[in-house]
């Protein structure tokens, strides 16, 4: 069974920055594309980073491009969101989901685990 387990959120100022962690179990990152999500009350969750398990293809919304980086380490099953620059819009609980083989994309219908969320607080 794959089980998807996110950390790294917290409370920042605008202008900081944080790293957001997706360790993986379950299952290989070889063969296991991940997506970014985040949440606010009240909106839909939406996709704003993705990478794909056997290739290094990565994708961003606007709204991240630039200040978000997505990173994996295979040795230790584990994605990265690294986000620069904060800005309370940013403010969100933020997912990861996997996706078994297939590329990654930002449609939530298409992945299949999600992990439990952690919370950003960007304050002005």
């Amino acid at each position: 069974q794959v089980h998807l387990v996110e950390s790294g959120g917290g409370v920042v100022q605008a202008g900081g920055s944080l790293r957001l962690s997706c360790a993986v179990s379950g299952f290989s990152l070889h063969h296991y594309s991940i997506g970014w999500f985040r949440q606010t009350p009240g909106r839909e969750r939406e996709g704003i980073s993705c990478i794909t398990a056997h290739d290094d293809d990565t994708y961003y919304i606007d709204a991240v491009k630039g200040r978000f980086s997505i990173s994996r380490d295979f040795a230790k099953n584990t994605v990265y969101l690294q986000m620069e620059n904060l800005q309370p819009e940013d403010t969100a609980v933020y997912y990861c989901a996997g996706r078994l083989y297939g590329r990654a994309n930002t449609n939530l219908a298409a992945y299949d685990t999600w992990g439990q969320g952690t919370q950003v607080t960007v304050s002005s």
